[in-house]
């Protein structure tokens, strides 16, 4: 990796032959507008902004590798070839603007099958088309989530495994040019990873070793197929905030073992392997930004830092101290599409950042933004 002597967060970063004029990246956030897994308008629009809005790397929304797998029908996914050709339309234009196509690719496991969270989050029963879904054990999730997953055979994971791969084949055929697995939230792997929710007694259940075999086999098996210059990394949850549950000890082991196996960055976020927790007063952010600064140090791998960043100033410190090398920022930029142009306010310039042709010979360095630079700087000093 390397990066040049400047603020931070508009330092460019370069992993595999892939550079990112930034380090704002934003965050994977479900839509769930799709039908029949195929990407539409609204995805054009949505990422597209988030692209002109000055975004380093934009991660599109967490996509299916198999139907089953989806958190819900509305949500994407690359299990077939004709859902290659959409998200081309998205790359292409994410990449004209100077940004980096990311995707997160998903399988949701025992939370799959859920109606739009709008509408409830409830699970979707089969006879109103809804589907079977799948876990390391025949444990449901709860709070609304009622489904009981079968418990997922040898067979049903090498099936799995093939998925991911071939998802991740299609994502690169698509146009990305990074892929973070999902391994959080209580989705799939998440449950395989955690003892709360994965009561084996085979090969992936019982011990780390054997808990973390999933992910593990999933993330060699991607690595392999990929062409060598496809940055790939990894969301995990730093801890369970359950009583014997995964936890940040694992995580740093976890995050090793990827790093050895070829995985690039992993994105530390937390939770959603147990219902009815309410997270408001467990300082979510600082839980997840500890987790970051531990994995980085101890893993020696790069991490990303998400939860509740929205002050530029902020951000940089958290990249000058080393607590993280990438920030992922999720609702401020569903809030503001051009959060790095507030960034960039305060710290970046006209050799750090550049506004988009049609935005910059009005609201450039040297029109409106200078102006409003100048404005910031008499506040300050008042």
């Amino acid at each position: 990796m390397s990066v040049s002597k400047q603020s931070l967060l508009f330092s460019p970063l370069t992993i595999r032959g892939v550079t990112l004029k930034n380090r704002i990246v934003v965050s994977p956030m479900c839509q769930y507008v799709c039908k029949d897994g195929i990407v539409n308008d609204w995805h054009l629009v949505n990422y597209g902004s988030f692209a002109t809005g000055g975004a380093g790397l934009v991660v599109v929304e967490a996509t299916g590798v198999e139907p089953r797998g989806r958190i819900s029908p509305g949500c994407p996914g690359l299990w077939n070839d004709e859902q290659i050709e959409p998200w081309k339309r998205v790359t292409s234009f994410l990449k004209a603007q100077g940004c980096v196509a990311g995707i997160q690719i998903a399988h949701a496991g025992r939370k799959a099958s859920t109606v739009a969270p709008w509408r409830g989050k409830d699970s979707i029963d089969d006879k109103d088309g809804g589907w079977p879904t799948v876990g390391p054990s025949a444990i449901a999730f709860g709070d609304g989530v009622t489904k009981v997953p079968k418990a997922a055979t040898i067979e049903d994971i090498e099936e799995i495994k093939r998925s991911f791969v071939s998802a991740c084949e299609r994502a690169v055929k698509a146009g990305f040019e990074v892929i973070e697995f999902h391994f959080a939230h209580g989705y799939l792997v998440s449950t395989f990873l955690s003892p709360v929710t994965n009561k084996r007694t085979d090969k992936y259940g019982g011990s780390l070793e054997n808990r973390m075999r999933l992910g593990l086999e999933i993330a060699e098996n991607v690595r392999k197929a990929l062409p060598q210059n496809i940055v790939i990394g990894a969301r995990v949850s730093v801890t369970d905030y359950a009583e014997n549950g995964w936890d940040i000890s694992q995580t740093v082991e976890f995050a090793k073992q990827l790093k050895k196996l070829g995985l690039d960055f992993v994105d530390c976020s937390s939770g959603g392997i147990i219902s009815n927790v309410d997270y408001h007063p467990l300082n979510t952010n600082e839980v997840q930004l500890k987790g970051a600064t531990k994995v980085q140090k101890e893993a020696g791998i790069a991490t990303a830092a998400v939860g509740k960043i929205t002050d530029p100033l902020f951000a940089e410190k958290i990249l000058q101290e080393n607590a993280a090398t990438l920030i992922f920022i999720g609702r401020a930029f569903l809030n503001n599409p051009h959060w790095p142009y507030l960034a960039a306010d305060v710290l970046a310039n006209d050799k750090t950042f550049k506004y988009p042709n049609s935005y910059e010979w009005c609201i450039g360095w040297k029109g409106f933004a200078k102006w409003r630079k100048d404005i910031l700087k008499d506040s300050n000093n008042n």
